[in-house]
């Protein structure tokens, strides 16, 4: 179901026909290649020639995002950060970049998500989601009614993966932080948590020095609600 919103026109009635399904078969690993032949179909009731589009698919194909935070004793707000180390940012192709000057091996603060499992797919499965990723990753065991949803969810890459992102917040009480239970996986072994003032991570997203795309979105989004004093919505 699309939002009404005022003052933006409707989309294009473009409809899409699957004419074959060519994804590779057999066992595949945590990702896999989905590869179908469509015919697009335009408002004046012509047609476009088949053509051949590749996805990405996963069992679990959504994910949480959560904004852990508190206020000092001088009322700034702080918001909690962890270290990720991503393969393919650390394995991307430098020679094809546009940058001459990339050197990144891989590794960028992040907030934390997690994956909504099969068994969590509804809305409030997806907050069972949150509470559970929030204990793992940044070490905070919170009930699921203290987590408020931070705007509506989007589509980070949606021409390449279905993947819809929801996102929360929470205020949290820093001295009852435990060492993140993790989930086993190598690539969080040696991950740091850091709690920063809001300011100064809004600062390092314009500076660029925070590059994941979902990390600035949940902290603008919680910069606004700040500024807004909305943090109970």
């Amino acid at each position: 179901m699309k939002l009404k919103a005022p003052g933006l026109p409707p989309l294009p009635n473009v409809r899409l026909e699957v004419l074959d399904d060519l994804s590779p078969k057999g066992s595949s690993g945590f990702l896999r290649l989905r590869r179908r032949r469509f015919r697009a179909h335009y408002p004046d009731g012509s047609a476009s020639e088949p053509f051949e589009y590749d996805e990405v698919d996963r069992r679990a194909i959504d994910a949480a995002c959560m904004l852990a935070h508190y206020a000092d004793a001088r009322g700034v707000t702080y918001v909690y950060l962890r270290s990720c180390l991503r393969p393919p940012v650390a394995l991307r192709d430098k020679a094809r970049s546009p940058l001459p000057d990339e050197h990144d091996h891989g590794g960028l603060w992040e907030l934390p998500a997690g994956l909504v499992e099969p068994g969590e797919q509804t809305p409030e499965g997806v907050v069972a989601t949150a509470q559970r990723e929030l204990l793992e990753e940044l070490g905070f065991g919170v009930a699921r009614s203290d987590l408020a949803p931070l705007g509506h969810s989007v589509f980070l890459s949606p021409g390449i993966v279905s993947e819809r992102l929801f996102f929360f917040h929470v205020e949290v009480d820093p001295t009852q932080r435990r060492a993140p239970e993790l989930d086993g996986s190598p690539l969080e072994r040696f991950g740091e948590v850091i709690d920063v003032p809001l300011s100064d991570a809004l600062a390092w997203c314009a500076s660029g020095a925070i590059e994941d795309v979902k990390t600035e979105v949940g902290l603008r989004r919680f910069a606004e609600r700040v500024a807004r004093g909305r943090l109970a919505d």
